[in-house]
């Protein structure tokens, strides 16, 4: 009896170790550990005013781009600073473009203001724009819904939770209280989530939200983060991280999403923003996730931006537009083009204005 307990401990011992040898070596494949970064450099300069990462950017037609600033204590990104988060805009078409802190008005705990993913929806029928964020107070996921009024403020106008906006990273309006929102993972306790990623579990989904209705309208990605949606209105783009690719799905009427194609990016890529006028999908994107999660200040975390042509065509096409090892730019997370300019944002550094001439 003594014989077999050994036994069965020692083929317990040797399963756990195999696991867990399983486990680092699929992490460190997801992650791209110790991928060869490439170098890109455009003529940049930082944008004053922000020190601790703009995650999110999106800018309008007419060339006013609206920046999240300041996240922190969110999933296991590093944080540098625990101030409440803050919103500015940037007039693309000022001589020397400058982020002014945007002044929140109404019914909004701003001590709490966490802010993440962003999206702007113009309404035709008055030309109101409402600016939607996704919040994380205490490690919570809502969405808040602000009008912007010319030329500096915000007014919260509504806080939207649901069970299904569990985990959100980002959104794309598609009306005055409509979204589509990706969840970024099932679980919020990291034991569990780490499993569900070395299962290769796609429990991460796109959940389409409105004061009618809530439903998830997209499922099995492994890592859903930055979404957003064609300059027709007919396509929503998902980026799923750890599969290093962005999922296209057609908008059908009711708002459902079919599923169309996924297109290879080799990065792990965050947000989404399009071009306005050629349809381009630009990504910030970080070349190896384990300097993104240690972040070792004599190794920083490098900074990637793509941009993808035709993506609807049977032949997209990839290309490296920026490309940083972390001593200029530190964990980019969206690039933003307008009129042969790049805003280059990150989740926890600088943000950069450049140049694409």
């Amino acid at each position: 009896m003594a014989a077999l307990k050994k036994v069965l401990i020692a083929a317990t011992v040797a399963a756990l170790a195999a696991f867990f040898g399983h486990a680092f070596l699929k992490i460190n494949r997801l992650s791209l550990a110790s991928r060869e970064m490439p170098v890109k450099h455009l003529k940049c300069h930082y944008l004053p005013n922000i020190e601790y990462g703009a995650e999110d950017i999106t800018v309008l037609r007419d060339g006013l781009a609206f920046l999240s600033t300041g996240l922190h204590d969110y999933l296991e990104m590093p944080s540098f600073s625990n101030e409440p988060g803050k919103m500015y805009v940037l007039d693309l078409l000022h001589p020397k473009p400058t982020p002014v802190e945007l002044e929140i008005k109404g019914e909004l705990d701003l001590s709490s203001f966490n802010p993440h993913g962003i999206s702007v929806y113009t309404d035709e029928a008055d030309d109101s724009i409402y600016l939607f964020v996704v919040n994380h107070p205490q490690r919570k996921s809502q969405v808040e819904i602000f009008r912007f009024v010319w030329e500096n403020t915000l007014v919260h106008l509504k806080t939207v939770t649901h069970p299904l906006l569990h985990s959100v990273n980002d959104i794309v309006a598609v009306g005055p209280e409509h979204f589509y929102a990706t969840n970024d993972r099932y679980f919020h306790n990291a034991a569990p989530q780490v499993l569900t990623v070395v299962l290769s579990l796609p429990w991460c989904n796109v959940v389409y939200y409105s004061p009618e209705e809530v439903r998830e309208v997209a499922g099995g990605i492994q890592s859903a983060n930055g979404i957003n949606i064609s300059p027709d209105k007919r396509y929503i783009y998902v980026s799923d991280v750890l599969d290093h690719e962005v999922d296209v799905f057609e908008r059908l009427d009711g708002e459902q999403l079919v599923y169309v194609k996924s297109v290879a990016v080799g990065r792990l890529c965050n947000n989404i923003e399009v071009d306005h006028v050629t349809g381009d999908v630009w990504l910030g994107c970080h070349p190896d996730g384990t300097k993104l999660s240690k972040f070792d200040p004599e190794e920083p975390p490098g900074s990637e931006i793509i941009k993808i042509k035709s993506i609807i065509s049977d032949q997209p096409v990839v290309t490296l537009e920026y490309g940083d090892d972390g001593h200029e730019l530190m964990g980019s997370s969206v690039a933003v083009p307008y009129e042969g300019k790049l805003l280059i944002g990150t989740i926890f550094h600088k943000a950069l204005y450049c140049s694409l001439k």
